[in-house]
């Protein structure tokens, strides 16, 4: 039994039996970190060491007879833009290279009321700028399914380090597809939660109005579970919401009968690879075996959503990353004589490219003379976005896309061409925009191998019927069972 390829529930389930304990779960992921990382660089810091002293104290208390939560001790990877007390949270960037976070993000303080484990923080795109994990300062992490691709973006280590059974889940965040992108391309399942559902404190910003903090998981069970543990109002957040404790397991079920599946032919058409448009026909046709009302319609957002997502996100991130001016706890140039050179060249020095390029457009879109012809605009067809979809769901449950038009690209192959890059978040930004919930679970593979992933849309806070719908075909179609990342050179 090789204990990585386990789910998080089949962990439980071992553990309850007295088949596994803690101790020999966390080695068994530490042996495979120091067996993978070398190939698929996933990891910024790792914390194994660390790890298998915390698994030697729970299980410790176990055997003492304490009573733990049913998630002591289970391993976990952070994406590294997610405040960890005592631990460096450097964005991937050379800017907070060095930076300790003096406290623990309200994602964090919920991990570790539950006594799970974080083996290590996760590399990504710097300051989630980007859908492929290549603008990372540290290093470019490689898809498992195949070392010459990318894993996506910007949560690329976390996707890549569930896919690689580094760790059994993971934490990432999503701001216009961070978190459905890679899990597609790295054929894990990836959810992102309705805007205010999880708590944003201590999450460094990129776009406020658009980051989320979500979950990357082997299997919808383990989405679910991990959803409930990360899930809840926080006073420290305004805009966290209240929609009182919900237990997102309750919606595992496989019966859909009568579940009404909305298809906006406009994700379908140009720019849509032609395989994976035939393994999304495929499974809609399955839902359909399954006793879902499908029906296709018409959701014409795709054209707007993209620039509406680029004016907002850089002009937010522009003004979020003002902070870090070289004076308080960022990289400062060792060349800089003067006050202005401290910021000029503390920036210029420590910033990556697509950094720089977003903090531009997002300071011209915001300068006296555009604002009105650009942000106030962005502004006005982001609340058309969210009305049309208020309209779709007054007749659909969920919505169905493709999670990316294609399956995971070369490296190299996108990152001089940054139109490209953006061109891969088209069939995810929208729902980013109009604060929705979405999920990403694999729905088939290509003729070369690679995973191909389904998005599940759904309603303001209705997390529920996205699980329902995501978990019913994976019960159907069992994807696991039938591929796994075969780690191609």
């Amino acid at each position: 039994m090789d204990i990585t390829e386990l789910t998080v529930h089949e962990l439980q389930e071992k553990i309850k039996n007295k088949e596994l304990n803690i101790k020999q779960i966390n080695e068994a992921y530490i042996k495979r970190i120091k067996e993978k990382e070398p190939e698929v660089q996933a990891f910024i810091t790792e914390l194994t060491e660390e790890g298998e002293k915390q698994a030697e104290e729970i299980q410790t208390r176990i055997d003492n007879g304490e009573k733990l939560g049913e998630l002591a001790g289970i391993p976990i990877g952070i994406k590294d833009i997610i405040c960890t007390k005592g631990v460096k949270t450097t964005c991937a960037s050379k800017m907070l290279e060095n930076f300790v976070a003096p406290y623990d993000a309200t994602v964090m303080k919920k991990i570790n009321a539950e006594n799970m484990i974080d083996l290590g923080k996760l590399n990504m795109d710097e300051f989630a700028m980007g859908g492929s994990t290549e603008y990372s300062y540290f290093k470019k992490t490689k898809n498992p399914w195949d070392l010459s691709r990318v894993p996506g973006g910007s949560s690329g280590g976390s996707a890549a380090a569930v896919a690689a059974n580094m760790v059994p889940w993971a934490l990432g965040t999503d701001t216009g597809g961070s978190i459905r992108q890679p899990a597609s391309f790295c054929g894990v399942v990836g959810l992102k939660p309705t805007y205010g559902l999880v708590s944003r404190y201590g999450v460094v910003a990129f776009a406020s109005s658009l980051d989320q903090v979500g979950v990357f998981t082997k299997d919808v069970q383990d989405c679910a579970m991990l959803l409930n543990v990360i899930a809840g109002h926080d006073e420290m957040d305004s805009t966290s919401v209240d929609v009182g404790n919900k237990d997102y397991t309750q919606a595992l079920q496989k019966d859909i009968k009568g579940l009404k599946i909305g298809v906006p032919k406009e994700f379908y058409g140009e720019g849509i690879n032609q395989e994976v448009k035939a393994s999304l026909e495929t499974a809609i046709s399955k839902y359909k075996e399954m006793g879902a009302e499908v029906e296709e319609f018409s959701l014409d957002i795709a054209k707007h959503a993209l620039a509406t997502y680029y004016i907002i996100a850089c002009a937010e991130a522009s003004s979020n990353l003002g902070r870090y001016d070289g004076i308080r706890y960022t990289y400062r140039s060792a060349e800089a004589k003067t006050l202005k050179e401290i910021y000029k060249k503390s920036r210029s020095e420590a910033f990556g490219a697509e950094v720089k390029r977003r903090i531009i457009l997002g300071t011209y879109v915001l300068s006296s003379g555009y604002y009105d012809a650009y942000y106030k605009k962005a502004q006005q067809v982001r609340t058309l976005v969210m009305n049309k979809f208020n309209k779709a769901f007054e007749k659909y449950d969920v919505i169905v896309t493709p999670t990316s038009p294609t399956v995971a690209f070369k490296l190299g192959s996108k990152s001089n061409n940054p139109m490209e890059m953006y061109l891969s978040d088209i069939c995810t930004v929208s729902v980013n925009i109009a604060g929705l919930p979405g999920i990403s679970i694999p729905c088939g593979v290509d003729s070369e191998g690679m995973p191909i992933g389904m998005q599940i849309i759904g309603n303001k806070f209705c997390e529920e019927t996205i699980i329902k719908t995501a978990y019913a075909y994976e019960q159907e179609t069992k994807f696991r069972e039938k591929y796994k990342p075969i780690f191609k050179k």
